[in-house]
């Protein structure tokens, strides 16, 4: 007779059947994905920690109700000052105009003062950090490759704290610090967890790149937050059009939402302030460096594709048709052309000084041809526009540290902002040195973190084109917006600290991946342990690798030998 004892069946159903491969996959952990309602599907709810946690905490459920409520934004709110600190910690140091702050620090004080930036003398930069009140500002007119807002902001700091390398790099800090607050919130939109989206901001706070980038008067960091604010507002938009496609719904006797083909296929939306926002977001960026206009065509595409998918889950047969008759042209007017009149807007003070470079043009040089009957000024700014074009595209003079787009992820070459050799017992070397000291700014992220991102960035891949997770394609879509457009220009001089525009969206892949490996809701406590210290100790190194760097990040001397082990490779020298 067969035995019928439990071990007699270990790996089979009742009737003897072997499982199936997702019933074998459960045994380590996998749950399969849960059959969710149609409302869930257009508006995901936010996840909540369980109530065995609250119980192992002896929290009573009150309190934890609020602390739920008040982490939303206590929480994001926590991940900033932390941020915040850091990047405030010692602004001014180093007292010195280092790399392209003596370009922008400059133009910035000349255009918060006569509205045009002015053409500086050479070696100036001391004069201004001895004593720039007796530094007048040039009134000739100064020919800059680059669009005003980043230079606006910059300017504020200065017109609030002085023409001193702490007034230059303070809007860029506060910036630096709010970008880490919007990336904590947008990741908790994103994944529907505080506690990712914290832990997304997080990683932000201790990126090397980042970090180095708030610190200094550069245009890059003032680029990167306005593309982040455009991407928040859009996943906000995203929530909200989805939000209201479930609204105007059909629901049965149950009480469930049910698709329907007319109203997926001829609701109007509508009114969309957020997406409004972002077009204004996208022109902010575009009016500071030119590559902003890469990202916005590429948010746009992303945002209609959004649409298509809230039409189809909506119940449209044909959701691409009624994506082009309802959502095209609303989102065409409320993104291009709000950014196009936001990237004249902020000629203005080019406009009404009529002293900036190329201001007088069309009066001049430029009389006659087909467009005469425009304004002067518009002519003259087509004219400076498409100089300034010719320069960036033939900027092809070699540079200590220009690098290969290719090299970015893995950190190839890196950028030396600032390099001082102070002896022993001057400058912050301690006395006791045994030779020089190294004091350096170097323009790297945290390495860790960036190679962690390389393999995120495969996994983000894999979810969006095999699961079809349209979180994955933002984030891909995201990092491919402001990495993929250098690729085209590999002749040019290029550094890797433009892609800190694409760091905020590198850190929410890391997170993602670090999602995957905790596990979803309803995995066993093995598995959710197991993951749950994958996980931490990968974030616990890259925080380990970031304090390690530090010195390196904020110009600290540090002995020689110090400073020569944290070069990795040669490429770091």
């Amino acid at each position: 007779m067969t035995s019928t004892a439990p071990e007699a069946l270990q790996g089979h159903d009742a009737g003897g059947t072997p499982p199936s491969w997702p019933q074998r996959l459960r045994r380590f952990g996998h749950v399969p994905r849960p059959v969710t309602g149609l409302r869930e599907r257009l508006v995901p709810p936010y996840t909540r920690p369980s109530e065995r946690l609250w119980a192992v905490l002896a929290v009573p459920p009150a309190t934890a109700e609020r602390l739920v409520r008040w982490s939303a934004w206590g929480g994001p709110l926590l991940v900033a000052a932390v941020a915040g600190v850091l990047r405030f910690w010692n602004l001014g140091n180093p007292k010195a105009v280092i790399f392209d702050e003596t370009y922008y620090a400059k133009d910035a004080w000349a255009l918060v003062n006569q509205g045009y930036e002015g053409s500086w003398p050479k070696d100036v930069d001391k004069q201004i950090l001895a004593d720039p009140s007796k530094v007048p500002l040039p009134t000739d007119p100064g020919y800059v490759v680059h669009p005003p807002v980043g230079k606006w902001v910059i300017g504020l700091g200065e017109q609030l704290f002085g023409f001193t390398p702490f007034g230059w790099r303070f809007m860029v800090a506060v910036l630096g610090t709010l970008s880490v607050l919007m990336l904590c919130r947008i990741g908790r939109r994103l994944f529907r967890s505080t506690f990712l989206g914290c832990l997304a901001g997080g990683l932000l706070a201790v990126d090397g790149l980042h970090f180095v980038m708030s610190r200094t008067a550069l245009l890059d960091l003032v680029l990167m937050f306005f593309v982040l604010a455009a991407f928040g507002c859009l996943v906000i938009d995203r929530d909200w059009a989805r939000g209201r496609l479930a609204a105007a719904l059909p629901v049965d006797e149950e009480g469930l939402l049910r698709p329907d083909v007319t109203v997926a296929e001829r609701l109007g939306l509508g009114w969309r302030p957020w997406r409004i926002a972002a077009g204004l977001m996208l022109g902010l960026a575009f009016a500071t460096k030119w590559n902003g206009l890469y990202i916005l065509a590429a948010f746009a595409v992303m945002a209609v594709l959004w649409d298509v998918g809230a039409r189809r889950t909506a119940g449209a047969v044909r959701p691409y048709a009624a994506v082009l008759r309802r959502d095209i042209v609303p989102a065409f007017v409320s993104t291009v052309p709000v950014a196009i009149v936001t990237y004249i807007a902020s000629w203005t003070g080019w406009i009404v000084t009529d002293k900036g470079y190329f201001r007088d043009w069309a009066a001049t040089r430029g009389k006659g041809g087909h467009f005469t009957w425009l304004p002067d000024w518009l002519r003259s700014l087509w004219h400076y526009e498409n100089e300034v074009y010719q320069f960036h595209v033939n900027l092809t003079s070699g540079h200590t540290y220009q690098s290969n787009p290719w090299s970015w992820i893995v950190l190839g070459r890196p950028v030396s902002y600032f390099y001082e050799d102070p002896k022993a017992g001057a400058d912050g070397c301690p006395a006791g040195t045994a030779g020089n000291c190294a004091r350096e700014v170097l323009a790297i992220g945290t390495p860790l973190l960036w190679w962690a991102g390389g393999l995120a960035l495969c996994y983000v891949l894999w979810r969006w084109f095999f699961r079809r997770d349209w979180r994955a394609g933002a984030i891909a879509c995201a990092v491919a917006a402001g990495w993929v457009p250098w690729f085209f220009y590999q002749e040019r001089t290029i550094f890797l600290f433009y892609a800190v525009v694409f760091v905020p969206y590198l850190c929410l892949a890391v997170t993602m991946l670090a999602g995957a490996l905790i596990g979803p809701a309803g995995s066993d406590e093995r598995r959710r342990t197991i993951g749950a210290v994958g996980a931490g100790v990968l974030v616990l190194l890259i925080i380990w690798n970031f304090i390690y760097f530090w010195p390196l990040y904020t110009g600290t001397p540090i002995p020689i030998d110090a400073w020569r082990g944290r070069m990795w490779f040669d490429t770091w020298v």
